[in-house]
């Protein structure tokens, strides 16, 4: 099941499976976490949360009309590859579209692309490195 959750439920899932549990809960948190606009989406699979995400408000580069950045997409180990968060995605599609959304975009991290090219997301970037994580190339998918 698939819910609006608050920023605080997205963490320690973000702590596991994105920083390998390195981090503090406090560390975790985006800068983006708390600006206007934000939502995060959670599945849960027998009432315990499997796989987190968060949306901003966010254009890219010169794309033109409201978009938003996916950040933080974590799914954990005993739930990937079962479509968890392609239907997370897919939701968060509907909803922006209802929001008027024009695209949603994200940094993926390259052993991530093939899932969202499966989700409808194209490259839109070179590859660049994010320090400490990998590399990474800026992906977008098109809402309206």
């Amino acid at each position: 099941m698939i819910k609006f959750i608050t920023g605080d439920d997205v963490l320690p899932i973000r702590n596991e499976v994105l920083r390998e549990g390195r981090l503090t809960l406090d560390e975790c948190r985006f800068p983006s976490d708390t600006v206007a606009g934000i939502f995060h989406l959670g599945y849960y699979v027998n009432d315990k949360l499997a796989c987190v995400a968060s949306f901003h408000p966010q254009s890219y580069d010169e794309f033109t009309g409201t978009g938003y950045q996916l950040r933080g997409m974590a799914t954990v180990e005993a739930h990937r590859g079962q479509g968890l968060g392609n239907q997370l995605l897919n939701f968060a599609i509907v909803y922006l579209r209802g929001q008027k959304a024009n695209y949603m975009w994200c940094n993926a991290r390259k052993k991530a692309i093939p899932f969202y090219f499966n989700v409808g997301f194209e490259i839109v970037s070179p590859e660049f490195e994010v320090p400490g994580i990998g590399p990474h190339h800026a992906m977008y998918v098109k809402i309206q």
